[in-house]
């Protein structure tokens, strides 16, 4: 069972490596760069929230890119977001009317700053999250569901980004 196996993950490897597979990080790296500097503008709305979209942010830049954290000043590539108002939107209710699911829609502002290059971008993620029945949303509720808007919307901004890779090469 193990020869098996080990002789599936060597084909695997075999065929991925013969067909000059890289991943989508690695054209993305390519156009960000090694060294990154994210800068938050502040929601005068809701500051709670550029917080968590800071966070967020940083961690999908050293999970995804494996890029370092700098200051501006050191910088490849300098990213300057901006979060909109967010929406949550009802997606089901219960049989007696009530509100059981909403879905939560950020919607991001990225500006990438390169010695070169400013671009502007704008993309979104959702988020879907169940309720109790009848019952206003917590605060809870509402950090984790921007947390996780957050999240998809910085990854669709990396596959824009890898993408803009792929083309130049």
């Amino acid at each position: 069972m193990k020869l098996l196996k080990f002789t599936f993950i060597s084909l695997l490897l075999l065929q991925l490596n013969s067909c000059g597979y890289k991943p989508s990080a690695k054209f993305a790296r390519d156009i960000i760069g090694e060294k990154i500097s994210t800068t938050v503008v502040i929601s005068s709305e809701d500051p709670e929230n550029t917080v968590l979209l800071k966070d967020a942010v940083d961690k999908a830049i050293i999970t995804v890119f494996h890029a370092s954290l700098t200051d501006k000043e050191h910088a490849d590539t300098n990213l300057v977001l901006s979060i909109g108002t967010p929406a949550y939107s009802p997606i089901e209710y219960n049989n007696n009317g009530f509100i059981v699911s909403y879905r939560a829609t950020i919607v991001l502002s990225i500006i990438r700053e390169t010695k070169d290059v400013k671009k502007k971008y704008t993309t979104h993620g959702t988020y879907d999250f169940s309720v109790v029945p009848n019952a206003v949303l917590t605060d809870q509720e509402r950090f984790d569901a921007i947390k996780f808007s957050s999240l998809k919307a910085i990854t669709s901004f990396i596959a824009v980004v890898s993408t803009e890779g792929v083309h130049r090469k």
